[in-house]
């Protein structure tokens, strides 16, 4: 069902409209909740975005803002003076508060805009703003990395002069436990002509934003990570004409946990949204361990042991104990907690809280109920060995391996799992090398990183939890008038995020200038037209011996349920190098010179020895596990 602008406004319950001052005619609002609201603080907070979304779609329909020569951005309840980068040609503004400061009684609640600043002058918008709380998974060997509370900020990178340019927004990854909004954009936004404004936004991580019980939801939101993400997208809406953007043109995109949360907004309300907060979105290796419904007994037994790391008791009523923590307390048993999860998890994910996200993402993609219209989502070639432990060698390890990290599967279903994923090796002898994708052994099998077991539990990871959901993303775009691509990153060794290296820098020796550029085009003409296809000659690359043949990157087939194709980004050529991976892997790598680009469009579903196949499988499984 899609309502009008009007009828949204007049079914917002449970805040009053507070209108600051605002240079603009669009609607800027502040939140505040009253005495005779609905009973759900989550579901407030959600008809009041999507009132307020509302309202600045339609004031934005007929205005075209151009943006003026001055770096100075009024936002309403401030003023920010950013930078020009000569280097770059853009004019950037960082550490912009988007939200109050989530701290005191505003933790574990709806993001809110901030008080209107006293003073007249501009804020100095030319450093970061602090960073969220962090914790890193269950690794052996991670630091342990204090951040701040008030962290709710976001940075602007607009070309000189724009106006009315679309607008790209990254979510950040870090498996919802950690990273940032620090993340440089001029070198993407430059590859592609200065023809886009990007922002990069923050959002609370960890216990900070996805701790979740019963109690917690009665007295505040959980998610509320999700909902800093849902509210940055507002306040976008609202005020990036100031930057030069237009709000009716916005991409999501994020890696990881950031790609993920595109899958979560792509899945809000039930996919009831539209494009009300954003027309697109780009997905790089989805993360998806696992999804509980907000009361679950998961959740709710991390909730209570978090809430003695910090000093509060064990069971009953807890919230006013942990709202009324000091944040070093809560930081160290946010950190406390990770560390106490099965190898590469985190402890506190998005659940289910029944309002922003109402259904399993297995099955809402596949009832094909989203958000936007068009997604470019992909995957690396080898995901899964950064969250495996690299002790596997017996089809009795792969086996407690499973049942430890897919605990709510049965003996039957561990064993189907195996059963699809054929492996009879019992060594980690013999060599190590990269598959084609079509021919011979497959990624079940061997890859640089690991054969037998090892490297069976590494792809059943891969899979399951980042490759999957991609295709799963996919295929909920082809309905409806709605449009996707899908894409691997393969240039070795195509760890997870190392394709980030490509598009957003800083580039490392096995990724050519060709290649970058290739990879940066697509993003860029998916941002600028709604298509990620690029010309033969990016594609083929300047060094090239014909850059002008076809390449099939250039007529890039959309992704259908019944033949599905995808865009296969590897390289050529180059001199072999040593490279030990971050587990302390030795695998080969290739530089310049040398370097050509090799991409093609491949078969999804028979990739890999019937990826296709398996995808399928995992979701028929999902429910259980959950997904």
């Amino acid at each position: 069902m899609r309502f009008s602008a009007q009828t949204l406004v007049s079914i917002v319950a449970g805040y009053s409209l507070v209108v600051p001052a605002t240079p603009t005619n669009t609607v800027s609002t502040i939140f505040e909740r009253k005495s005779a609201d609905s009973g759900d603080i989550a579901s407030d907070f959600l008809s009041s975005l999507i009132a307020n979304a509302s309202q600045a779609n339609a004031s934005s329909a007929g205005e075209k803002r151009r943006h003026p020569s001055s770096l100075q951005a009024n936002v309403g309840y401030a003023k920010y003076q950013g930078y020009y980068d000569s280097a770059s040609d853009l004019n950037i503004w960082k550490g912009i508060r988007y939200a109050e400061a989530p701290i005191g009684n505003l933790r574990w609640q709806p993001p809110r805009f901030p008080t209107t600043q006293s003073s007249a002058q501009p804020i100095p918008a030319t450093n970061f703003g602090p960073i969220c709380p962090q914790a890193y998974p269950a690794i052996p060997g991670v630091p342990s990395i204090l951040g701040n509370e008030d962290c709710l900020f976001l940075n602007v990178y607009a070309p000189s002069n724009s106006s009315m340019l679309p607008v790209l927004v990254y979510i950040h990854g870090g498996g919802y436990g950690f990273g940032d909004g620090t993340l440089d954009m001029s070198g993407i936004v430059n590859s592609n002509d200065n023809n886009f404004i990007a922002v990069t936004i923050q959002y609370r991580l960890g216990a900070f934003g996805f701790l979740s019980s019963q109690e917690l939801k009665s007295k505040g939101v959980v998610n509320a990570g999700l909902l800093d993400q849902a509210f940055a997208l507002l306040w976008i809406k609202l005020f990036i004409a100031q930057f030069g953007g237009d709000p009716l043109s916005i991409t999501i995109s994020g890696d990881s946990a950031g790609g993920s949360s595109v899958m979560y907004h792509d899945m809000a309300a039930g996919g009831s949204l539209g494009t009300l907060l954003f027309n697109q979105g780009i997905a790089a290796s989805p993360y998806l361990p696992f999804q509980y419904t907000y009361n679950a007994a998961w959740p709710t037994e991390r909730y209570y042991a978090f809430s003695v790391a910090a000093g509060c008791p064990s069971s009953g009523n807890v919230f006013s104990c942990l709202a009324g923590k000091d944040t070093i307390s809560l930081q160290n048993a946010n950190i406390q907690m990770a560390a106490k999860q099965a190898y590469g998890l985190w402890a506190f994910y998005p659940v289910k809280d029944n309002v922003y996200i109402t259904g399993l993402p297995s099955q809402q993609l596949k009832d094909k109920k989203v958000n936007g219209k068009k997604l470019l989502v992909g995957n690396n070639a080898n995901e899964g060995p950064l969250f495996v432990p690299p002790v596997i060698s017996t089809v009795a390890d792969i086996t407690n391996w499973l049942l430890a990290e897919f605990p709510n599967l049965s003996a039957t279903q561990i064993n189907s799992i195996l059963a699809v994923n054929p492996n009879d090796a019992n060594t980690t002898a013999g060599p190590l090398f990269e598959t084609n994708g079509i021919t011979g052994l497959n990624a079940v099998n061997v890859s640089q990183d690991a054969n037998g077991q090892q490297q069976r539990a590494n792809n059943i990871y891969a899979e399951a939890t980042f490759v999957c959901p991609s295709y799963w993303m996919a295929s909920a775009y082809t309905s409806n008038g709605r449009r996707s691509w899908h894409y691997q990153f393969s240039v070795p060794f195509a760890s997870h995020t190392t394709d980030m290296n490509a598009y957003f820098g800083p580039s490392t020796p096995n990724l050519s200038t060709d290649f970058i550029l290739a990879f940066r085009r697509i993003w860029g003409n998916f941002i600028t037209k709604g298509d990620p296809s690029i010309t033969n000659a990016i594609a083929n690359g300047a060094s090239s011996s014909n850059p002008n043949v076809a390449n099939g990157a250039s007529t890039w087939p959309a992704w259908t349920d019944t033949r599905p194709k995808q865009l296969n980004l590897n390289e050529t050529g180059g001199v072999p190098y040593s490279f030990t991976t971050q587990w302390g892997v030795p695998v080969t790598q290739f530089q310049q010179p040398g370097l050509r680009n090799d991409i093609s469009v491949v078969p999804a579903d028979t990739w890999e020895g019937g990826r296709g196949t398996r995808c399928n499988f995992y979701q028929t499984l999902a429910s259980s596990i959950p997904a």
